[in-house]
C-alpha cells in the first residue's frame, strides 16, 4: 500500500515539474527578444480573432511563435483587448512588448498636409494617394471651405472624416477672423472675405505682403477699378481641376466668365482656392495705403505703386529682370553658364502675362492719383 502511494506521489510531482518547466519555457519565450532587426510597421486588420492575429504577427515576422503570443495574451487576460490599426514595432520587441503595444493602441500617427492655395479638387486628388486612408469623398467640397493645415490621422481613418475636419477648421478660423475684422472694411459677408482671401493667397506667398496686397484690391474695389488678377482668369479656365500649364493669352483675358476679373467689376463669383488663415486675417485687417498696383520685384516679392506712371516704371524694371533671368536660363540649358544663378521669383498675378499684356492691362482704367491713403 505504501509503495502504491509513493508511486502516485512520484508521478504527481513529475507531472507538476513537467508542467512547470513547460510554463517557464513558454514564459521565457514570451519575454525574449523578438525576430525584428529594425523598426517595422505592421497593420492589424479589424475583425481578426486572437489566433488569426497571432498568426498574422508570425507571418509578418514580428514574433517567433504564434502559439506563444496567443498563450501569453490569454494568460494575461488581454485576449479581447488587442486593437486593430497600424503599429510601429521596435527592433527585438518581445512578444510581450508587442502585446502591450496592441493593448494600448499605440498606432502610427500619419500626417496629411493641405498646402495653402490648393483648390478643393487638388486637395481631394492629393488624398487619393495617401496611404492608410479609406473610402472616398462624398463630393468635391465647395471652394474655400477647406482649411490648409497639417492633419494627423491613423490607418483606417476615412477620407471623408478628414474633409469634415478641414471644413470644421475653416468654419472656426473664419468665424474668429470675421469677429475680429476691421469694422471699416467694405466686405459685407464672410463669403466675400474668403473670396478675396483666395485671390490674395494666389498672388503672394509672403506673410509680409498679404495685408498690403489686400489693401490694393480694396482700393480698386472702392475706386471701381477691375481687380485684374490673372489667378482669377486661370480659375475661370480650369475651374480648379488642374493647372493651366501655359501662359495666359489676350484671348484668355477677354473671355467673359464670372471669375475673369479682367472683364467683370468687383469680386469674382466665389473663391478660387482654399486660402490660409493668414490670408483671411489679412483681408479682414488690411493696412492703409494709396497703392492700386503691384508687380513682381525680381527678389521674391512685389513692388507697389499708387500711380499708373510709377507702375509702368516698375513693369519696365520687372521686364528687365525677367529678360536677364530668361537669358541666364537659356545659357544654362546649353551649358554655358553653370555657375550663374537664376533669380528666384515669387508667384504673382502678373508674372505669366505676355509683355504686351503687362503694358496694357491697366491702361483703360488708369485712376486719378489719390490724394491720401484711403481707408480699407
Amino acid at each position: 500500500m505504501r509503495q502504491s502511494v509513493f508511486i502516485y506521489f512520484f508521478i504527481f510531482f513529475v507531472l507538476i515539474s513537467l508542467v512547470g518547466g513547460s510554463v517557464l519555457t513558454t514564459y521565457s519565450q514570451f519575454v525574449a527578444d523578438g525576430p525584428l532587426t529594425e523598426r517595422t510597421d505592421v497593420v492589424i486588420p479589424k475583425g481578426k480573432s486572437l489566433r488569426e492575429l497571432a498568426r498574422h504577427l508570425k507571418e509578418q515576422g514580428v514574433v517567433h511563435s504564434s502559439s506563444v503570443f496567443e498563450l501569453g495574451a490569454r494568460a494575461g487576460g488581454n485576449a479581447a483587448k488587442l486593437k486593430a490599426g497600424e503599429y510601429s514595432i521596435p527592433p527585438k520587441a518581445s512578444a510581450k512588448i508587442v502585446m502591450m503595444i496592441l493593448v494600448n493602441g499605440q498606432t502610427v500617427v500619419r500626417r496629411f498636409i493641405v498646402p495653402e492655395g490648393f483648390t478643393s479638387r487638388q486637395v481631394v486628388d492629393l488624398m487619393d494617394g495617401m496611404y492608410g486612408l479609406m473610402g472616398s469623398v462624398d463630393a468635391i467640397p465647395a471652394e474655400g471651405t477647406l482649411l490648409p493645415d497639417t492633419y494627423h490621422y491613423s490607418y483606417g481613418d476615412t477620407r471623408q472624416s478628414l474633409i469634415d475636419r478641414m471644413q470644421a477648421g475653416m468654419s472656426r478660423i473664419l468665424a474668429e477672423a470675421w469677429a475680429a475684422r476691421d469694422p471699416k472694411i467694405i466686405l459685407k459677408t464672410p463669403y466675400q472675405a474668403v473670396t478675396l482671401a483666395s485671390i490674395v493667397e494666389k498672388e503672394t506667398g509672403l506673410d509680409s505682403e498679404r495685408a498690403r496686397i489686400a489693401a490694393v484690391f480694396y482700393n480698386r474695389l472702392r475706386q471701381k477699378i477691375r481687380l485684374q488678377s490673372d489667378p482669377t482668369v486661370i480659375y475661370g479656365l480650369t475651374k480648379g481641376k488642374t493647372d493651366l500649364k501655359r501662359k495666359l493669352t489676350y484671348a484668355d483675358l477677354r473671355k467673359n466668365n464670372p471669375y475673369n476679373t479682367y472683364v467683370i467689376y468687383g469680386l469674382p463669383q466665389g473663391p478660387i482656392c482654399n486660402p490660409s488663415a493668414a490670408s483671411l486675417r489679412a483681408v479682414l485687417n488690411p493696412i492703409r495705403t494709396s497703392d492700386v498696383y503691384f508687380v513682381a520685384d525680381g527678389k521674391g516679392g512685389h513692388t507697389f505703386s499708387a500711380t499708373y506712371r510709377e507702375h509702368q516704371a516698375n513693369v519696365q524694371t520687372w521686364r528687365s529682370v525677367r529678360r536677364d533671368r530668361d537669358a541666364l536660363t537659356e545659357l544654362q540649358k546649353v551649358g554655358k553658364a553653370k555657375s550663374l544663378p537664376v533669380p528666384k521669383h515669387a508667384p504673382d498675378g502678373f508674372r505669366e502675362l505676355p509683355d504686351a499684356a503687362l503694358a496694357v492691362m491697366e491702361t483703360p482704367e488708369e485712376p486719378a492719383e489719390p490724394a491720401a491713403a484711403p481707408s480699407p
